[in-house]
């Protein structure tokens, strides 16, 4: 009897103990299904992530591209239309070399757009009506560089508006369209696709936690069962084990699913300060805008002020004579803010490495102080680049005050120059060739790879309050991209840090021969009787100090505060020589106010006078008239009239010469 009761408890558990194991089979099995989901899922997540970042990253540098090729066709043309004015060789060559430029940066727009053959087609049209558009532009050249300076002009103002030009305009803009279409499209599937994955990610996740609940669940049930059953210890433990793993498991997928998720972040992170970095030039450029016009009204009342000393008052002379140097600093600080913003013409010049640091090694003693032990090495190649030498100038002498910094005052600063020769597609957008290197070499603190990583983001420092604006490097950055360079850092924590700028070489030899046969016009003579000159200024500041100078310079002044005004003050008097507009006011331009008195003009000069450099970036829109730059002084005033009633003078002869 007692023989049948345990074979029937033994044929009970026997059951029970193949359930609980073959459940325990399934939910291990599952779980393991789960973090294989949860792995693959977030690694499909991650490839289609990391498409999408390059893809943007790749709209975003032919969109940058396009920017820059429209930016330099119209900078070639506006030198075009200055060369066709003064007949100044260099102005030409200016314009060739920025016309040639064009050319390249095509060429990049090309090579971007590999593997997509609707951008492919477009940069082919685009090509082709830049040669139609170049040719158009060389005839002009032509004239003008044989003394035929009338037809120039001619066919300057003629092909302000042609059918290359037009399709050159519509064949960009379609570029720029359709690569910005193809972001939005990208953007969206990248959306998308981690939405998707989101999803995917949290349904496996809490898949897994049932899995978890279901697994502690079965523990419990066998712990209770086994601990009713002394002879099944071991299996007991066993079973923990497995739960225990199976826990251990998902919890490292959930913490590498939190690690995947702050990877992302960091990256979509990265995208939007990329986003961020047009909108900080853009704000550059409206505050030095702003800047200008408060220059204009300073330099001017203090001009107008040093006139009316008398000549006893030698003190008061110092002090405005003081007053007029840091405007004229501020001046130049509102330069190198448009140089950020990208908005400030560069004005090139042949300049040998060694013979500019040579210049400058007094600057650097005297700046960075005695404690610097300062060493100068030149390779000896006497190359030279074709740059801007003030902007040039302040990037080196930024660069040691940096190092003066890092190093605490005290060090060695060490300044090499030497070639460097670079092939295709060796350092980032450099195009092949060979390279000017100027490095500023530094003992100080150093750099970790974060910071350097970063070193060149605006208003990004780590000097204390007050001690920087972060603008510094990346006004540097700007300028050396403008000059078709680049910037490498090269730092060890606690060694040193070397920055080292790479330029284009410049071969100056047929730009010589071309500069010794240009002669140098001759300035216009000042006109000899006072002008009736009619001012249009919104700002009632700039308005009163541009009064002030017209009438200092002996002429009668007609003063209007608002463009839609200036029709009425025109037939109030009895005659008007010349117009005096400010180029960005309410309601009406100052080109759209020229445009529209139209035959009122007969006779009478212009001057654009602007404080915004962007103004000048087309000069097709101010119909080749004189063009001022805020802050100006009162001789800068007085030979924009010159050269305006210059050109009203020529008017009849060139109509007279045209019939």
């Amino acid at each position: 009897m007692r023989a049948s009761e345990s074979n029937s408890a033994e044929d009970v558990k026997t059951p029970r103990s193949a359930w609980r194991t073959t459940l325990m089979v399934v939910i291990g099995l599952m779980g393991a299904a789960v973090i294989a989901g949860i792995i693959f899922t977030m690694r499909d997540a991650d490839r289609e992530r990391d498409r999408a970042l390059a893809l943007q990253s790749h709209s975003y540098e032919v969109m940058i591209l396009a920017r820059t090729l429209s930016e330099t066709m119209a900078s070639a043309e506006a030198s075009l239309g200055r060369y066709v004015i003064s007949g100044e060789r260099e102005i030409g060559q200016v314009y060739s070399d920025q016309w040639l430029r064009a050319g390249t940066i095509i060429g990049q727009l090309r090579r971007s757009s590999y593997g997509n053959p609707t951008q492919l087609r477009q940069i082919d049209a685009l090509e082709t009506s830049y040669r139609r558009r170049g040719k158009e532009l060389d005839r002009i050249a032509w004239y003008t560089q044989h003394d035929q300076n009338q037809k120039a002009y001619a066919f300057y103002n003629a092909d302000r508006d042609t059918p290359a030009l037009r399709h050159l305009t519509r064949n960009l803009d379609g570029v720029i369209a359709t690569e910005r279409n193809l972001l939005r499209l990208r953007t969206a599937a990248a959306q998308t696709t981690l939405a998707q994955s989101a999803t995917i990610t949290k349904a496996l996740v809490a898949l897994g936690i049932l899995l978890i609940l279901a697994a502690i669940a079965l523990a419990w049930l066998t712990v209770r069962v086994l601990g009713e059953r002394a002879m099944a210890d071991a299996e007991a433990a066993s079973e923990r084990e497995r739960s225990e793993a199976l826990e251990a498991a998902v919890e490292s997928a959930t913490e590498r699913l939190r690690e995947e998720a702050k990877e992302r972040e960091a990256a979509e992170a990265k995208l939007r300060q990329i986003q961020k970095m047009e909108a900080v030039g853009q704000l550059t450029g409206g505050i030095a805008h702003d800047f200008n016009n408060m220059l204009a009204v300073v330099i001017g009342g203090l001009e107008l002020a040093r006139r009316h000393v008398e000549s006893g008052a030698a003190g008061a002379v110092q002090h405005i004579d003081n007053a007029m140097e840091g405007a004229k600093r501020a001046a130049a600080l509102t330069r190198r803010l448009l140089g950020f913003a990208r908005s400030e013409p560069l004005l090139p010049e042949a300049i040998e490495g060694a013979s500019l640091i040579g210049e400058m090694q007094e600057l650097f003693e005297r700046t960075i102080g005695e404690a610097i032990s300062v060493e100068v090495h030149d390779a000896g190649l006497g190359w030279k680049v074709w740059a801007d030498r003030h902007q040039l100038e302040n990037a080196i002498l930024n660069l040691a005050v940096n190092a003066r910094d890092a190093m605490q005052g005290r060090g060695t600063l060490t300044i090499e120059t030497g070639g460097r020769t670079l092939k295709e597609g060796e350092l980032a957008e450099c195009e092949a060739g060979d390279y000017l290197a100027i490095s500023v070499c530094d003992t100080g603190c150093g750099m970790p790879p974060e910071v350097v990583e970063r070193a060149f983001e605006p208003f990004f420092t780590t000097k204390p309050v007050g001690k920087g604006t972060g603008l510094g490097l990346s006004q540097i950055f700007g300028f050396v991209r403008q000059s078709r360079g680049q910037v490498t850092i090269d730092s060890v924590e606690g060694v040193g840090t070397t920055v080292t700028l790479l330029l284009p070489r410049h071969v100056e030899v047929a730009e010589a021969a071309f500069a010794e046969a240009v002669p140098i016009a001759a300035a216009p003579a000042a006109p000899s009787d006072a002008l009736d000159i009619l001012v249009v200024e919104d700002d009632e500041r700039v308005l009163a100090a541009t009064v002030a100078v017209l009438e200092e310079l002996g002429h009668n002044v007609i003063a209007c505060p608002a463009p839609l005004e200036a029709p009425a003050r025109i037939k109030a008097a009895a005659h008007v020589d010349c117009i005096v507009t400010d180029v960005m006011m309410p309601d009406q331009t100052g080109p759209e106010l020229i445009d529209q008195l139209g035959a009122m003009l007969d006779g009478v000069g212009v001057i654009f006078v602007t404080g915004y450099a962007g103004d000048t970036a087309d000069s097709a829109q101010f119909g080749g008239h004189i063009v001022l730059r805020k802050p100006y002084t009162i001789n800068g005033m007085a030979d924009a009239l010159r050269q305006a009633m210059a050109a009203v003078h020529k008017q009849p002869e060139a109509r007279r010469a045209s019939a």
